[in-house]
C-alpha cells in the first residue's frame, strides 16, 4: 500500500485560506480463488430476514461472495412460491415462517451491492419430506410387504406429473434468482423406499436398470439437469451426482461435501474435466473446544493428486452452516469469526499460512466486526 498526502486549499466563511489533507491510497490485492461462499440452511431452523441480512454484512467485511441459500429440505418449505402456494402453506412451520417473493428479491439486491451472489439449492429427490405436504403424489409412497406402510421417501421418479412439475417450479426459480446457477442438491438419497415399491420395481425392469437404484436416481437427475438447462441455466451438484454416474454437461460444477478422502474426490472429478467447489473440510456446524479456526485455516485446497489444468478447475470453496442446531439467536457467534480463517484460506496467497500473525489479525478483526 501506498500513501500519499495532498494538499487542498480553500476560503472559509472569513476568506482566509484553509487547508484539507486528502490521503490517497493504493491497494494491490486480489482473490486467489473466485468461488467463496458461505451455506445457510433455512430450512431446519427458519433464519428470520434480519439475521440473513446481518450475515451478508459479516460476509462482505470477510470477503465472501457466494451465499449458498439451503433454502428448503425435509424439515420445512418456506419458500413461498407463486406457481406452487400451497409449497409454502402446507409444508412451512407456519405461515409467518416464510420466504415471501418481497423478502428473496431483498435478499438478493442486499447481496448484490455487497458484491455477494446469490445461489438457492432445491435439494431433491431426497431431503423432500416438507414437499410433499404441498404437492399431492409427488412424494414415492413406501412399502411394507404388499401393502402401503404410510410414509414417503424420495420424489416419485417414475411419473410424468413428477416432472412437469419441477418444470413449472423450476422455471419460476430461474426467473426469480438472477444467477446463472442453480444448485440442484442431489446428496444422501436413500433407495430403500423405491426398493419396497411395487410400480418403481416394475418401472426398474422395463428400463433394464436391473436392481440398481443408482441408475434410476441418475434417470432422475437427468431430467431435472434437462429441465434447468432449458431455462440456460448452469448447475451445481453435491458430488453423489458425479459418483453415481449422471450425464453432467461439461460446465456443471461439483461440490464436494464428504469429508472422508475429499483429496481423491476433488481429483477425480476433476480428472473428469468438472469445475469443482471445496467445502467437506469447512462444516463448521460441527463444533469443539476452544479455538477450532486453525484446523480450517491450516486446509490447502489445492492439496490433491492432479495436474495443474486440473488444480485450475477448482474454483473455490465453502463454508457451511447446517441448521439441525442454529437458529436465529446462534448463528452469529457460531460461524464468525470462525468463518474467517476460511474467507482468508480462499483469498490469500498460498504462502500466507503464520498461525501466530492470523491469530493477531483475527483478534483485531473481530473486534472491527463488532463495531
Amino acid at each position: 500500500m501506498e500513501g500519499l498526502n495532498f494538499s487542498l486549499n480553500t476560503f472559509s466563511e472569513n476568506n482566509v485560506w484553509k487547508a484539507f489533507l486528502i490521503n490517497e491510497s493504493e491497494i494491490y490485492d486480489f482473490p486467489r480463488f473466485a468461488h467463496r461462499g458461505i451455506l445457510l440452511d433455512t430450512s431446519r431452523h427458519y433464519l428470520p430476514l434480519k439475521s440473513i441480512l446481518t450475515n451478508l454484512d459479516a460476509m462482505a467485511f470477510n470477503k465472501f461472495n457466494v451465499l449458498h441459500w439451503h433454502i428448503v429440505d425435509d424439515q420445512s418449505f418456506p419458500y413461498q412460491s407463486v406457481s406452487f402456494p400451497e409449497l409454502s402453506n402446507k409444508g412451512a412451520y407456519s405461515y409467518n415462517h416464510v420466504y415471501t417473493p418481497t423478502d428473496v428479491r431483498l435478499v438478493i439486491e442486499y447481496a448484490r451491492l455487497r458484491g455477494i451472489r446469490v445461489i438457492p439449492e432445491f435439494d431433491t429427490p431426497g431431503h423432500t419430506q416438507s414437499w410433499g405436504k404441498g404437492q399431492k403424489d409427488l412424494l414415492t409412497p413406501c412399502y411394507s410387504g404388499e401393502q402401503p406402510s404410510g410414509s414417503f421417501g424420495p420424489v416419485n421418479p417414475i411419473l410424468n406429473s413428477t416432472y412437469d412439475f419441477m418444470a413449472t417450479l423450476f422455471k419460476e426459480i430461474s426467473s426469480v434468482f438472477p444467477d446463472a446457477y442453480i444448485h440442484l442438491g442431489g446428496d444422501e438419497v436413500s433407495f430403500n423406499c423405491w426398493e419396497s415399491n411395487p410400480e418403481v420395481k416394475d418401472f426398474m425392469k422395463k428400463q433394464g436398470f436391473g436392481i440398481d437404484y443408482a441408475k434410476l436416481e441418475s434417470y432422475y437427475v437427468q431430467k431435472i439437469l434437462d429441465i434447468v438447462s432449458s431455462y440456460n441455466k448452469g448447475y451445481v451438484v453435491w458430488q453423489e451426482v458425479f459418483d453415481n454416474n449422471a450425464e453432467l454437461k461439461p460446465d456443471t460444477v461439483v461440490e464436494v461435501w464428504m469429508a472422508n478422502n475429499y483429496a481423491h474426490e476433488l481429483s477425480r472429478v476433476t480428472r473428469a474435466g468438472y469445475t469443482a467447489i471445496l467445502a467437506a473440510p469447512w462444516y463448521l456446524d460441527y463444533i469443539s473446544y476452544g479455538q477450532d479456526w486453525t484446523k480450517y485455516y491450516r486446509v490447502e485446497p489445492l492439496n490433491f493428486p492432479g495436474s495443474e489444468k486440473q488444480k485450475r478447475l477448482l474454483i473455490g470453496g465453502e463454508a457451511c452452516l447446517w441448521g439441525e442446531y442454529v437458529d436465529a439467536t446462534n448463528l452469529t457467534p457460531r460461524l464468525w469469526p470462525r468463518a474467517s480463517a476460511v474467507g482468508e484460506r480462499l483469498w490469500s496467497s498460498k504462502n500466507v499460512t503464520n498461525l501466530q500473525d492470523a491469530y493477531r489479525r483475527l483478534s483485531n478483526h473481530r473486534c472491527r466486526m463488532l463495531r
